[in-house]
């Protein structure tokens, strides 16, 4: 017996597709097959699975864990909710890995997997490997069994653990994802007045889609701080492993605007330490860190990426624009969109200002949002390789850690494949709006050279 993925459900660092047309039950059970031959075969014999609200992952739990029976391991099933409490349950139950079912921020009709073993991202050629085990075959094991634990409570006090933030008016929008639950407990031992949002899991998302990097999504959060008057708000993605925040005065504070808001108030008390960003990063805020003292590393974009460098290198602190923020000096180095929120009323609560108050301080620059340009999966990459190759005979400055940044005398801008989408993904970000208007033209005459439409803004 053998399975054969569709190629385009193996993802970088992880494995995402559209259910009924590239993602099935069968694809889950081969999955669970591959990855317990995986875990058993060095030594393992547990691993943790959870699922987020999506109306496909039921379906999906379920035949991911009769996979993972049958290679022989067992199962410890946490059941619904969001990512990082399946991260929690791999980093503190006596298991050997751990598998998410999750389409994150992707359309409704998408799903996935996210992997760990042993308390570090499984991506990149571990998921190659999973596909060619698959396509052979290659598997092992008897019959194991599979265990249900309650484990929610168990996350959701070990997000308050330490935390000695003051009471604030916070507004929260769960997105119908798989954070609301946590979010309803959580609001309820923090100090302060919270008013919630959208917290009930709807895997049809009624409301908004989970994805507050986008800023249509971010409306009724902004909304409901207006009108209350709250001190700031904040939102999460379909699986709770991103954060999307808005100030008292309804503005946004991107992702890479946040890390440097922590970076800042870690570097007090760890001087000189690496902080790890992506290459969407501000240059505002490589700048922000480098003057605080500390040591700003640009990472490949992408959560296994960032994860496996941490590791790499003991860095205590990362984050990506999107809204991943990942602390290792007092939590386990994962991203947790929930645990942020709380590190995020810490940071009001100190000496650094009110949210609404560090947002005004930080500097104003013409910067484009993340925008996207619809490739074929298989032409993305190719598209890449193309413009980096014509770069590198230009002799321009450029970092291809990760696609291409380029830095030119009115700024930078970037052009990347996406790892979850059939899309590239492009960013620029200049002093002022002439700046930023070449920078976007330096994109658009790449594209162009490729046979691509200009970026849309």
């Amino acid at each position: 017996m053998s399975h054969h993925f569709h190629p385009t459900l193996l993802r970088d660092y992880d494995l995402r597709g559209t259910v009924g047309k590239t993602l099935d039950a069968a694809d889950a059970w081969a999955l669970g097959r591959s990855f317990g031959t995986i875990i058993a075969r060095a030594g393992g014999s547990r691993i943790a699975v959870g699922y987020d609200g999506r109306l496909s992952s039921p379906m999906l739990e379920a035949a991911l864990v009769d996979g993972l029976t049958a290679s022989g391991v067992d199962v410890l099933r946490i059941g619904l909710g969001p990512t990082p409490m399946l991260y929690y349950a791999e980093a503190v139950c006596e298991v050997d890995g751990g598998i998410q079912i999750t389409g994150s921020h992707n359309p409704g009709d998408q799903n996935g997997f996210k992997l760990v073993q042993n308390h570090a991202p499984f991506f990149g050629a571990d998921i190659v490997r999973l596909g060619q085990m698959a396509a052979a075959g290659d598997w092992d094991g008897v019959a194991g069994r599979a265990d249900t634990i309650a484990l929610m409570d168990g996350y959701v006090a070990r997000l308050m653990q330490d935390f000695d933030g003051r009471a604030w008016r916070i507004g929260w929008d769960a997105g119908n994802g798989a954070a609301g639950p946590v979010v309803d407990k959580l609001v309820q031992l923090l100090p302060g007045e919270h008013h919630r949002l959208f917290t009930q899991i709807d895997g049809n998302f009624p409301n908004h889609h989970p994805d507050p990097s986008v800023e249509a999504n971010l409306a009724d959060l902004r909304a409901l701080v207006l009108d209350k008057q709250l001190d700031f708000g904040v939102a999460f993605d379909g699986d709770g492993d991103r954060i999307g925040v808005i100030d008292g005065l309804g503005r946004t504070i991107a992702g890479d605007q946040l890390l440097g808001l922590f970076a800042q108030d870690l570097l007090e008390t760890h001087p000189g330490a690496q902080i790890i960003v992506d290459v969407k990063t501000s240059r505002a805020v490589i700048d922000r860190i480098a003057a605080l003292g500390g040591q700003p590393d640009i990472w490949k974009t992408g959560h296994s990426h960032i994860k496996s460098r941490m590791k790499q290198t003991g860095a205590l602190l990362a984050g990506e624009m999107t809204g991943h923020l990942f602390f290792a000096d007092d939590y386990y180095g994962y991203d947790d969109g929930l645990y942020a929120a709380t590190r995020l009323i810490r940071a009001a609560s100190g000496a650094g200002g009110s949210i609404t108050d560090r947002r005004s301080a930080m500097p104003a620059m013409a910067v484009t949002p993340e925008l996207h340009i619809p490739v074929d999966d298989v032409r993305k990459f190719t598209v890449i390789a193309e413009v980096c190759a014509r770069l590198r005979v230009m002799g321009a400055d450029m970092n291809a850690i990760d696609g291409a940044r380029v830095t030119t005398a009115d700024g930078w801008w970037l052009l990347r494949a996406s790892n979850t989408q059939a899309a590239l993904v492009a960013r620029a970000e200049s002093a002022d709006a002439a700046g930023l208007a070449r920078l976007i033209a330096e994109i658009d005459s790449q594209l162009a050279q490729s046979g691509l439409d200009s970026v849309e803004i």
